[in-house]
């Protein structure tokens, strides 16, 4: 064989591996197809509350400069026809009655914050039994990083179930916009899952917790390590 036609073979076959190795290639779904990339953690935060409150940034309370309730919403959000109070009494009220447009007529509470059982019955003077209280108080919420939340996203914060309770009228009054380190329910046996509520919705809005109220939420859950984060 001569020289010219040994190199001329030799070039074939070297073109022939590479057009193989394109095929090959180009035939290897899985080389092609775009990275997935890690999902990322939304909703409502779950798992063990003192395990989660390790991840709250600690600050101090941010002025109160510019606060208002309407910074949350003009009232109560309505979704499909009812408004959020209505939706938290029907949650939270055992054997509820609800009349025209979503209103719970009555039904009774046992009340998280104090251990008592509260018959409820809509009216002028009745209402007011129950309420329902936003656990991480918005005052609070505002203090610790919800004034660089977006207006809906305030919103949302106030009308979210994984806020809201309904509670003694009194209790909820007397709490006013304390937090942990201020006020605990005097229902002693519900205090574990009233602080792993706020740390759930600290942590669901980027919100932080101030030293005192940190140490006292650890206090709580000392006592109940192994505390669930509520689902909602």
């Amino acid at each position: 064989m001569s020289r010219a036609r040994y190199r001329k073979r030799r070039i074939w076959g070297l073109v022939a591996s590479i057009l193989l190795v394109a095929v090959l290639v180009f035939t290897n779904e899985t080389m092609w197809q775009p990275a997935v990339p890690s999902p990322t953690p939304t909703g409502t935060p779950s798992g063990k509350a003192a395990e989660l409150l390790n991840t709250l940034p600690i600050k101090g309370r941010a002025p109160k400069t510019g606060y208002a309730r309407t910074q949350f919403g003009d009232g109560w959000a309505v979704t499909a026809g009812c408004d959020t109070r209505n939706i938290i009494l029907h949650r939270d009220l055992k054997d509820p009655i609800v009349g025209d447009g979503c209103k719970v007529l009555s039904g009774t509470l046992d009340d998280p914050y104090t251990g008592k059982t509260i018959v409820f019955t809509r009216g002028a003077s009745t209402s007011d039994a129950v309420q329902i209280d936003h656990v991480v108080a918005l005052s609070n919420a505002w203090q610790t990083g919800a004034q660089q939340l977006a207006p809906d996203k305030r919103v949302a914060l106030a009308n979210d179930p994984l806020e809201l309770l309904a509670v003694d009228g009194p209790a909820n009054q007397q709490k006013l916009d304390g937090d942990a380190a201020t006020w605990l329910p005097s229902n002693k046996a519900f205090r574990c899952q009233y602080v792993a509520r706020q740390i759930a919705v600290k942590a669901k809005y980027s919100l932080w917790v101030t030293v005192a109220e940190h140490d006292a939420m650890l206090r709580v859950l000392s006592l109940c390590p192994a505390q669930e984060l509520p689902s909602a």
